[in-house]
């Protein structure tokens, strides 16, 4: 389960940068799970809404994934009424979400608290 599902499962690798190449250069398999991978992000986004009664204040696409548009544009195609979407490419994203996290949990930084 630890680092050989999602795309390695597929596709071999989990090299963002790898699948992007494969996609372009017309691989028709990957083309498909990368489509599908956008797909699923999707849905997820869709379901965490209704989870919040629709009340969305915005939309975060982080990480290496976040710096391929064509990506980026499959997500926000399906997603866009839901609220305004915000990208913010990078590595280690996780890591910098849980350093934030840990942060406030020790009193280093207040939360950011956002209303509506």
């Amino acid at each position: 389960m630890t680092n050989q599902g999602g795309l390695k499962a597929y596709l071999g690798t989990n090299n963002i940068e790898e699948i992007i190449d494969k996609v372009n250069n017309g691989d028709i398999y990957a083309n498909r799970v990368y489509q599908a991978m956008a797909y699923q992000v999707a849905k997820e986004i869709g379901s965490m809404s209704v989870v919040l009664n629709g009340a969305v204040d915005g939309i975060i696409l982080i990480g290496p994934i976040a710096f391929d548009q064509s990506f980026v544009t499959m997500v926000s195609h399906r997603v866009d009424w839901i609220a305004d979407i915000f990208v913010y490419p990078g590595d280690n994203d996780v890591m910098s979400l849980a350093m934030g996290a840990l942060r406030v949990l020790n009193g280093e930084e207040q939360a950011n608290v956002y209303s509506r």
